[in-house]
């Protein structure tokens, strides 16, 4: 191990070597034994900053701060399917009633209009009144 490795594991790992990855230990404690001074000031460097980071004590939080948390976090009953889109989908149904009630009126009035008694007329199969139009029909067709 060479001692920019080891100062870099010390950077990653902290002073303690029980952190390091277990391939590294050996050849970083062999450096130790040999009493290279680079990795001994580095190893002092991460003692020290690892003194520094544990000593480090967070504020208690707000209790104010705690019950608001606590507020947002009761449980609210999951909204379903039909409730989200329950605007929506009237929204939808009216659209499909207005449609309906166009198609219901377009027959109504279709049906109530009087046929047509002029000649030029075409006959209907179902009108069975007029039956010397039908035949006035078909003679001029026998003709031409």
């Amino acid at each position: 191990m060479t001692p920019e490795r080891f100062a870099y594991l010390a950077d990653a790992y902290g002073a303690d070597l029980q952190r390091w990855p277990v391939a590294e230990r050996g050849a970083a404690l062999g450096l130790l034994e040999r009493g290279d001074v680079t990795s001994l000031q580095v190893l002092q460097q991460a003692r020290q900053l690892d003194s520094l980071l544990d000593s480090y004590q967070l504020a208690p939080p707000d209790p104010a701060l705690v019950r608001r948390i606590a507020a947002s976090a009761v449980m609210t009953k999951p909204v379903s399917f039909w409730s989200r889109y329950a605007d929506w989908l009237s929204s939808v149904g009216f659209v499909g009633v207005g449609l309906a009630g166009i198609a219901t009126g377009i027959l109504v009035v279709s049906l109530s209009l009087p046929l047509s008694t002029a000649s030029e007329a075409l006959p209907s199969v179902f009108d069975q009144g007029d039956a010397d139009i039908v035949f006035t029909v078909n003679a001029e067709e026998s003709e031409q």
